[in-house]
């Protein structure tokens, strides 16, 4: 079940800029973990403004990209911290995040979801 329209995930990944960008600060992060949490914030910053999302003009990352970007990265935040044998908060700091973005991802609609977004839109103003 797809709930979150584009729209909604469009926010929440503003808010999950903030909040990587905000983590290694509040958690007490250092030194590559903390590095890549401010790495993925603007890596994920410039994957959302590249995205072409309801209503926003010509982008060059489909909703599609987006999603399948996000699919991996969560995959991979999952994984990595076992794999260079982080301690301490990384660990499941990292997991955590992975798991939140796989779930942003599972509940979203990275497809016709854009189209019954537009097709909606065009109703309304006919």
């Amino acid at each position: 079940m797809k709930l979150i329209p584009a729209s909604v995930h469009r926010s929440l990944d503003m808010v999950a800029v903030i909040g990587l960008i905000a983590a290694p600060i509040l958690l007490g992060m250092s030194g590559p973990p903390a590095i890549l949490s401010y790495a993925l914030a603007a890596i994920h910053l410039i994957v959302t403004l590249s995205t072409k999302f309801p209503d926003t003009g010509h982008r060059p990352l489909s909703l599609r990209s987006h999603g399948m970007i996000e699919l991996v990265v969560g995959v991979a935040l999952i994984i990595l911290p076992w794999v260079v044998k982080w301690n301490g908060v990384a660990t499941p700091y990292y997991t955590i995040v992975g798991v939140i973005l796989l779930v942003v991802w599972a509940l979203s609609n990275y497809g016709r979801q854009y189209g019954a977004e537009r097709a909606q839109k065009a109703r309304e103003r006919a």
